[in-house]
């Protein structure tokens, strides 16, 4: 007989026995010993099905092919630029990956994207070597301008994004801010002052309150509040 011996969405510890019997999978951060399924990590179980996972509550970005992220410029060279990712990997957007128009050899790159400019970029290549390599040429992508940048812990974006996107999409029709959600913890909010202001308040919150039920309904709550 099989049974799930944790809640959704409730904290476990590394080693905690999260289901006993065969009739549950191990996912992400879990692994199994005969008949009992246990974690491998701190963080909050997912059970999807017949699959259990834990998200972790901690940890630094792992970058991955395909993901959508926030970087800053940090440095200009000949082929292109260099780019901090929130993470120990540096990261390059060449020239050809930034626009499809033709650049000259001689032409300022910096009028283009300049130091310190925060750009959308999606990772297209993650070498041995701790690199990433990026691209402007996907719908979506761009150099940010205006709005503000804010950091969180890069283990809550799937939260602030919530399920089919339907916590950000709250946050946005709430607020009437854009927002772009990087996958590496960086969020671009860009609106009038108040509702940035409002929606840094609500991804806040979410980043603090991750590990409640109900998150939904409490920020919903909190920025009808502040209307």
């Amino acid at each position: 007989m099989s049974n799930i011996l944790i809640q959704e969405r409730s904290i476990v510890i590394p080693g905690e026995t999260l289901a006993e019997g065969m009739d549950y999978l191990p996912g992400d951060n879990t692994y199994r010993e005969d008949d009992k399924i246990y974690s491998k990590i701190l963080g909050l179980a997912n059970i999807s099905g017949r699959v259990i996972r834990i998200t972790p509550l901690g940890g630094p970005y792992v970058p991955k092919i395909g993901d959508k992220i926030i970087a800053k410029v940090t440095d200009i060279t000949m082929s292109g630029w260099r780019a901090e990712t929130n993470t120990a990997y540096m990261a390059m957007l060449n020239v050809k990956d930034a626009t499809s128009r033709f650049i000259k050899k001689e032409e300022d790159l910096s009028q283009i994207i300049a130091i310190s400019d925060y750009i959308i970029v999606m990772i297209i290549n993650v070498t041995s070597q701790n690199l990433i390599d990026l691209t402007m040429r996907e719908p979506g992508l761009h150099k940010i301008t205006g709005g503000r940048v804010i950091k969180i812990n890069c283990q809550k974006v799937p939260r602030v994004i919530g399920k089919q996107a339907s916590m950000i999409n709250m946050i946005k029709e709430k607020t009437g801010c854009e927002i772009t959600v990087g996958q590496n913890g960086l969020i671009w909010i860009k609106g009038t002052p108040e509702g940035e202001l409002n929606a840094e308040k609500a991804v806040k919150l979410i980043e603090e309150k991750s590990h409640l039920e109900g998150l939904t309904d409490k920020v919903q709550k909190f920025l009808e509040a502040l209307a």
